[in-house]
């Protein structure tokens, strides 16, 4: 067999022409792969990426004793007893979403032990509102030297709950809990993101009762158990803003199909008045690029609807060239533009202060020539931003760090090589 390649090279790209269609979305996928645990009968998700984040997963639910077996680009969960109510630190230290498992395990065995999930380092991200939640729900948490524990061994129960923030994370854990447990749960100041409302869709397909009222608020009734289902998860809305950003860059034109361009954050939007054009349908979106960007001034990331903080490093590869200067301040993490390193040893102008990111030229300056460079990924998204901002540059540079990449995207050199771009692995 052999092994995944540890760095691209990466060429200037020509003009990026082509269709795509859009895959299921990561983001997605994985509480899809907890939740399934609450199921009595088996789950079939359709369209699953072979992501890295995929793969540990699927070794979670292994270890539990739920593996989950590929069929064509399916994966199908049996419904069996689980083996053991410990999260295996192997796979929780790889990914953030091994958060996802805490309350399915607690609601099927009455406990959960677990260490703190890993990830991307985009600063302070403590699962304290997913605790809380639990413990609302009549979950006991008790810390252990290198790991915690929770415990519901009567069960967990319908609750009054206001998130202190709209954490999508947190929010999915409380629907998955609340799924599972005894009576009505109402959660207010939740996230509304388009892959929380999946899981909702998804839930309520398995025999569940999920309800969105307006406000940011759920209500959800506890049914005492879970039927499998034939599920095919989200588009991949990040997926899509990023080959979006990469042809705004770079310049040309792209179709991508199988997505709600509703699901964008806004992304459309400020292409288009950064002085892309912009055509959106039904279930597609074509972009057209064919000069140089103009800044868009100040952007904040923010929850859903808002502007997306996993598009937040994207955006900003495809406007360091522009005419005018971009601002883009992360509302969500302090940590998000990691990249910008990468993005000045290519020679982009860039200034970053704080959690502010600030790219782009003055109106009367001439766009910046990108030159090569050594390049090194150090978050998904960020490694993903780097790959476009490399595409723009003169020569040949080697980015490392792309097993960062692959826990979000399957082929990423495959689907911009289908545009036209030159990225290889090494």
């Amino acid at each position: 067999m052999s092994m995944p390649q540890t760095s691209f090279l990466l060429h200037k790209a020509p003009i990026l022409r082509g269709s795509l269609s859009v895959p299921s979305a990561k983001n997605s996928v994985l509480p899809l792969l907890a939740a399934a645990l609450l199921c009595d009968t088996p789950v079939r998700l359709c369209r699953v990426p072979a992501l890295a984040d995929v793969t540990a997963a699927c070794g979670i639910l292994s270890e539990l004793g739920r593996p989950a077996l590929w069929q064509g680009g399916d994966l199908i969960l049996e419904a069996k007893p689980l083996q053991t109510s410990v999260l295996p630190a192997c796979w929780m230290e790889r990914m953030r979403s091994g958060v996802f498992f805490l309350a399915p395990v607690l609601a099927r065995t009455g406990r959960v032990e677990f260490c703190a999930p890993g990830g991307c380092n985009l600063g302070a991200r403590p699962v304290d509102i997913h605790l809380e939640g639990l413990c609302r729900m009549g979950a006991v948490c008790e810390q252990k030297e290198n790991c915690m524990v929770l415990r519901a061994p009567q069960g967990l129960h319908g609750c009054n709950y206001a998130l202190r923030l709209p954490s999508v994370g947190a929010t999915e854990t409380m629907l998955m809990a609340a799924a599972a447990a005894k009576g009505v749960t109402r959660l207010d100041n939740a996230a509304v993101e388009p892959e929380v409302l999946d899981l909702a869709r998804f839930i309520n397909a398995c025999g569940g009762c999920v309800r969105q009222l307006p406000g940011r608020r759920f209500i959800i009734r506890g049914t005492g158990g879970l039927r499998g289902s034939v599920f095919t998860p989200t588009a991949d809305r990040i997926w899509c803003a990023t080959v979006l950003c990469a042809v705004a860059g770079c310049t040309g034109e792209v179709e991508l199909t199988g997505i709600d361009p509703a699901a964008l954050s806004g992304l459309p939007q400020l292409l288009q008045r950064a002085g892309c054009r912009v055509e959106v349908q039904k279930n597609a979106i074509f972009l057209s690029c064919t000069g140089r960007l103009q800044g868009l001034g100040m952007v904040r990331t923010a929850p859903f609807p808002g502007f997306a903080t996993d598009m937040a490093p994207l955006l900003a590869a495809a406007m360091l060239r522009a005419q005018g200067f971009t601002t883009i301040c992360d509302t969500v993490f302090t940590h998000r533009f990691a990249c910008a390193q990468g993005f000045a040893a290519l020679g982009a102008p860039v200034c970053l202060r704080e959690n502010c990111l600030t790219v782009g030229t003055l109106p009367e300056e001439a766009a910046p020539v990108l030159h090569a460079a050594p390049l090194q990924a150090q978050d998904l998204r960020g490694g993903a931003a780097l790959v476009l901002a490399a595409l723009q540059a003169e020569g040949e540079s080697r980015l490392h760090g792309v097993e960062y990449i692959r826990r979000g995207y399957a082929d990423l050199p495959g689907a911009l090589g289908a545009l036209g771009a030159q990225i290889r692995g090494w």
